[in-house]
Parts: C-alpha cells; structure tokens; sequence
C-alpha cells in the first residue's frame, strides 16, 4: 500500500499479498500487517525491530532510536539554533527528539534550560531598561549566549556532553 491507496486496495499489507511477497513468521489475527512476531520479523515494509504495542493505536510506531551521527547533527543544531531563535528551536528539538537517544535528549534538555534562563534574563534587562541598565544586560546576555552556545555546539560536534554555566535546571533529567 502506498501513499494515498485506500487500504484494503491492492498491494495492502494487511491482505496477505505484501508487495507479491508472504511474510515469514506467526500470524496473530486482529494486529495490524498480520501482528509478525518481534522476533520473527524480516526488515522491509515493517522496518527493523517494529512491534505493535499494547494501548496504542492501530499502526503506532515508537520513536527509533537515531545513528549516534545523527544526534550529534541535531545536538549541534539544537544549540546553534538557540542562538538564533533562544527558546524556539530547543523547545521543539527537546519535544521531538528527547526519545530519539541518550545524547541527543542530554544536549537539547541543557539547551533548553540555558535558553529559558537566558530569555530570563532578557526580561529582567527589558524591565530595567527604564533605569539605563538593563540595555548593559541586554548586551551582557546576547554575547554570554552566543559565547556559550557556540562552546556547546562544538561539544556537541565532537560528540562530548556539555553543561552550561549560569543555567537554571527547569527541565531535570
């Protein structure tokens, strides 16, 4: 079945033709594609280590687990993204990628943690501004962010953890 295809239609996995080809394995009725075994599963349509989980909706996949290159790209994103956007980017690279390993979910928690501080910060110096210093914090904070989310990035890149100082843990581990 192909994108767009009304299941049910030809070549759907779920009528026991699968693409010209029969699985190999036990068959459970009412799972989805058959209900294959973990164990007895080939890789292809159903992609490597698919289960069907219990209290999911029908066809639910869990979040694979990404290549360690792959969170080091998307750690280094997410820290040279909060220098661009503060709070933005890391809010959504924690959100989505958090389940995608170990790394990844380390380095976009700190980044959101340091980014909510810095836009802390931001607005004690947009409230101070009124008394001529908050324009110095304002300042102050642009470059300790840029500094420490550059720092951050190439640990990331490196493939190295990386705690920011001056950070306020909101987000625990």
């Amino acid at each position: 079945m192909s994108y767009g295809q009304e299941p049910g239609g030809p070549g759907d996995p779920r009528d026991g033709q699968h693409g010209g080809k029969q699985p190999d394995g036990d068959r459970y009725p009412g799972q989805p594609y058959g209900g294959q075994r973990y164990d007895q599963q080939q890789d292809g349509a159903y992609g490597s280590g698919w289960q069907q989980q219990p209290g999911h909706p029908e066809g639910y996949r869990p979040p694979q687990p990404m290549t360690p290159e792959d969170q080091r790209l998307w750690a280094t994103l997410t820290h040279v993204g909060g220098i661009f956007s503060n709070v933005l980017v890391p809010v959504i690279g924690y959100l989505l990628l958090r389940d995608r390993g170990r790394f990844v979910r380390e380095h976009t928690r700190v980044a959101l943690n340091f980014h909510i501080t810095m836009a802390i910060a931001y607005f004690v110096g947009a409230l101070t501004s009124v008394l001529g210093i908050g324009f110095l914090i304002i300042a102050a904070v642009g470059i300790v962010s840029i500094v420490f989310g550059i720092l951050a990035a190439l640990a990331a890149n490196q493939g190295q953890f990386y705690r920011y100082p001056l950070s306020i843990e909101f987000v625990k581990p």
